[in-house]
């Protein structure tokens, strides 16, 4: 029905001339947004799939010499970039291939003028952006949930990947050990100083663990080993010590046990692993790279709420990583405005104009995330903006055409 013959504003004048939006039924509308969608979900595929192969030849060009010194074979290599992909559709890939496929779609619509024939027949331009609105904000949903939950895990399966044909490879399987682990919960004013933390199996080794309880005490437990079973830290061949409230009072006499319960530590290995991560941590160029989770950063702030500049830095990363998924959607409404002009103009122009979209966006996110993280503006600000700045921008300039 919706063909680009049948569309042709020249042989559609007499009957557009009468018609307005009412006109047309709900069937004909789910006509028209299939029809609308298959015109972009053709030029989308082709360009992720061509996006996507050009990034890894050019990426497994640069890293040749290092898959050759660790001995990956074709399997391996095939493998490393299935976890990477993860990483690379959020951003840049995706939302690249949407722009592309937007601006070459809607150029093509233009060109035939079957945007100006829906337009004469009462189709506003925001009705005509639903479905794809309806991909931007799918693929927004999508890359959330890879952001959140493959992109954490993707460097370290991948690292795995990498070294699993060298000598050493078997020492990597062994249960990893953190040495000098010093763990501090800020909030509930508990420290822990652990000599050797085993991140597989939760082992402690020598901890020592301070903390104040309800009525004003201060306990300290020096022990041999630690250990997390049942949901809560049991600690062997202990000593404890009390400290009354009252300032400069000695502490009570130490009392040994073999066995110490101790089910006021709130605090989960999951806990501990994200702080041994953070400690890492000294540069927003080294979390980008840590790749914590929005979860993992929110739970790193609730035990250190105070305001530093390493809070400043996790709280400009947590936003950016809410942000950066829905690029997806502010795609959509950037293209939007730049495709329904274009008219007769070339192909060739919509993809000038993407590659000078993306290289603004990208600019501009890469100078608010430093500026949010030294403090500069507000964390908020800072991952929120460029989205903020280029979805109003398009929203102003369909409105002007609308």
């Amino acid at each position: 029905m919706f063909s680009r013959e049948s569309w042709d504003y020249p042989y559609l004048r007499p009957a557009l001339a009468l018609a307005d939006e009412a006109c047309f039924s709900l069937e004909e509308m789910r006509l028209l947004d299939r029809y609308l969608l298959r015109e972009l979900l053709t030029p989308l595929g082709y360009c992720l799939a061509g996006i996507l192969i050009f990034w890894i030849s050019f990426d497994l060009y640069s890293q040749l010499a290092e898959f050759q010194r660790n001995h990956l074979n074709a399997a391996d290599i095939f493998q490393y970039y299935l976890v990477l992909l993860p990483e690379m559709l959020v951003f840049p890939l995706l939302p690249v291939a949407l722009l592309l496929a937007l601006l070459y779609a809607l150029t093509n619509h233009a060109r035939y003028n079957e945007l100006t024939a829906m337009r004469a027949a009462g189709i506003s331009l925001w009705r005509l952006a639903f479905p794809y609105l309806a991909v931007g904000l799918l693929l927004s949903l999508v890359s959330f949930a890879m952001n959140e939950f493959l992109v954490p895990q993707s460097a370290e399966a991948a690292q795995q990947i990498m070294g699993r044909h060298l000598p050493s490879a078997s020492q990597a399987a062994q249960p990893q050990w953190e040495h000098h682990v010093v763990f501090i919960n800020a909030r509930e004013k508990r420290e822990c100083a652990i000599l050797d933390y085993n991140t597989i199996t939760h082992e402690m080794v020598r901890p020592f663990v301070a903390y104040a309880l309800p009525d004003g005490t201060r306990r300290e437990i020096s022990a041999e080993r630690g250990r997390w079973l049942n949901g809560t830290w049991v600690f062997t061949d202990a000593q404890v010590l009390i400290y009354p409230s009252t300032r400069g009072a000695p502490p009570t006499a130490p009392y040994q046990t073999n066995l110490l319960v101790v089910p006021e530590l709130a605090e989960t290995p999951e806990d501990i692993t994200i702080e041994i991560k953070a400690n890492k941590i000294t540069s927003l160029k080294q979390i980008q790279k840590a790749r914590l989770s929005s979860r993992e950063i929110s739970s790193y702030r609730r035990l250190h709420p105070e305001d530093s500049p390493k809070g400043a830095m996790f709280e400009t990363q947590l936003q950016g990583r809410y942000a950066t998924p829905w690029t997806c959607l502010i795609v959509v409404l950037v293209a939007l405005p730049f495709g329904a002009v274009s008219g007769r103009r070339n192909v060739y122009v919509g993809v000038a104009s993407s590659l000078g979209i993306c290289f603004a966006y990208f600019v501009c996110l890469q100078l608010a995330l430093p500026l949010g993280s030294r403090g500069t503006v507000s964390p908020w600000l800072a991952g929120w903006s460029p989205n903020f700045l280029f979805g109003l921008g398009g929203i102003c300039l369909a409105w002007r055409i609308r």
